[in-house]
């Protein structure tokens, strides 16, 4: 596992084995993630695919062009797609004087294509009245056709590189069904969360017999989630704010409430909780992530995971990582 970046301001994340890389969500620009796996000596060529939890900005902000430049799939819930292609797609609105203009151009563009036509029939009237043959009037009107049938294929390439939600390939999954990519078998999860359909993933290598997961943006821990996240090896687990600091900060009333719901964002204290009634032990590698940089300090988050671990004497051979925002961390090899 390679954290590339994680926060309110992008995420991503690489999971390799042995024979196939992907990317969880490309939340910056295609130059900054690319930038980012040279770092860490990552090669975006080897990805094989990419997959996205869910479709707000700080998860997707770089995902058509880098999809599109690597030429390699992408995976979505079919909700999560629909979501992301209604916000890439641009919705314009039209005050009454444009709308006049466009009528205005589109009434023009009609009389130039009626009196163009109407030249054209002069012009064959007056060469049937002089005795030409048809055939002396075919070579214009074929060239114009066969431009027009240029154009009308040129069209969909034309279309698809202005469309901003166009992708080289797109496949569905349903969170709570497994598939696979290479030899990755992926299991999506459903994650409470205020997207279309949000998910985390756990990630398994069959030939290697490790298990890795990935688990932010959720507003509190429910059942599925707890039991997803069991008998993995290497987790990153969402730790986004300290209660006091959320509370007392900058945000308006309406954010700090949402960040708080079930539909919202994962405390240091729940994250705590988790580790310290539900979390069954098995990780080498606790890497705690999407860190508000505005209501929170890596020491707390840290501080308060390390508390939980140590109640629980057993645990203490876990190792409790940070992710950031600013810089991928080393990548975590089992």
């Amino acid at each position: 596992m390679t954290v590339l970046t994680s926060g309110s301001k992008g995420n991503a994340t690489v999971i390799a084995s042995a024979e196939t890389r992907v990317l969880v969500d490309a939340g910056l620009s295609c130059r900054e993630l690319m930038k980012r796996m040279a770092m860490v000596k990552e090669d975006p060529s080897a990805l094989d695919a990419i997959l996205i939890t869910h479709e707000h900005q700080d998860h997707v902000a770089g995902l058509s062009v880098l999809a599109r430049r690597l030429r390699i799939p992408v995976y979505f819930s079919e909700p999560t797609h629909r979501a992301w292609v209604r916000m890439m797609t641009p919705s314009t609105t039209m005050t009454y004087a444009k709308w006049l203009e466009h009528v205005q151009r589109e009434k023009e563009a009609r009389a130039a294509q009626d009196a163009l036509e109407t030249a054209e029939a002069r012009l064959l009237t007056d060469l049937e009245s002089s005795g030409a043959k048809p055939c002396d009037a075919s070579g214009p009107i074929q060239i114009a056709a066969v431009s027009a049938e240029a154009e009308e294929e040129d069209a969909p390439e034309t279309v698809s590189r202005r469309d901003p939600a166009s992708l080289p390939a797109v496949e569905y999954f349903q969170p709570g069904t497994n598939f696979s990519i290479g030899d990755l078998m992926i299991t999506p999860f459903t994650t409470p969360h205020d997207a279309a359909d949000p998910c985390g993933f756990v990630f398994e290598s069959a030939s290697e017999s490790i298990r890795m997961a990935i688990a932010t943006d959720l507003g509190y821990m429910p059942p599925n989630v707890k039991r997803a996240l069991e008998r993995i090896d290497v987790l990153l687990l969402e730790s986004n704010h300290d209660l006091e600091m959320l509370k007392d900060g900058p945000y308006p009333w309406a954010v700090k409430q949402r960040v708080l719901s079930r539909v919202g964002h994962l405390s240091n204290h729940a994250t705590a909780e988790f580790l310290a009634r539900d979390y069954d032990g098995s990780a080498a590698y606790i890497v705690l992530g999407h860190l508000s940089e505005t209501n929170n300090v890596p020491e707390l988050a840290l501080l308060s995971a390390e508390e939980a671990i140590r109640e629980r004497g057993r645990l203490l051979g876990n190792r409790i990582m940070l992710a950031q925002q600013s810089a991928p961390i080393a990548p975590i090899c089992l």
